[in-house]
């Protein structure tokens, strides 16, 4: 039995026709022609380069990108390290008290029981308190501020700061606020 050309066995299988198969022929006769007369390394070589000059720069345009990703990925985890650290080196003894102060933290109200002092000190926006693994902590308002500009995310309350001004034509001086009366 005489081996057959792969031509000759798809053509008995039905996966090529015969104008398929003398189309083929043709092309690798032209192509014989052109390396006879030199012309064929030219062209193929100017094609191949342009190939490869183009998948360079794909490539390259790629890693970059990949780069530029990687960079700011650990430039967050930066920033997450630095408002970590100001928060444990910043954060402000919590008083046990009675006072309830509430707040919202993702669209549900929260409550911390503060000192009368603390509770004033957050009221006045002399403190502030943020979310750390969970947890909420005390932090004076310039460090909180610090961390705002880095990530938002982090401060949950900081009221705008007001100094706490006596005013002597206040019209309201003389009377008595009920003890009862939080906010």
């Amino acid at each position: 039995m005489a081996a057959k050309s792969l031509q000759e066995q798809l053509l008995g299988v039905g996966l090529v026709d015969k104008k398929k198969v003398k189309k083929l022929k043709a092309e690798k006769l032209q192509h014989k022609q052109k390396v006879k007369n030199g012309k064929a390394s030219l062209d193929d070589n100017s094609d191949r380069q342009a190939e490869l000059k183009r998948q360079k720069e794909e490539k390259v345009e790629k890693d970059r990108s990949l780069n530029l990703e990687r960079q700011k990925l650990a430039e967050q985890k930066a920033i997450q390290g630095q408002i970590r650290q100001m928060i444990e080196q910043n954060r402000v003894r919590k008083e046990d008290g009675d006072i309830a102060y509430h707040f919202t933290d993702d669209k549900k109200v929260k409550k911390l029981y503060v000192s009368q002092t603390m509770h004033n000190e957050l009221t006045y926006g002399r403190l502030a308190i943020v979310k750390l693994d969970g947890l909420y902590e005390l932090l004076p308002e310039p460090v909180a501020l610090k961390i705002n500009e880095r990530d938002d995310n982090y401060v949950l309350v900081c009221n705008s700061r007001v100094e706490r001004v006596e005013d002597e034509e206040d019209p309201y001086a003389e009377f008595q606020i009920p003890d009862d009366l939080m906010w």
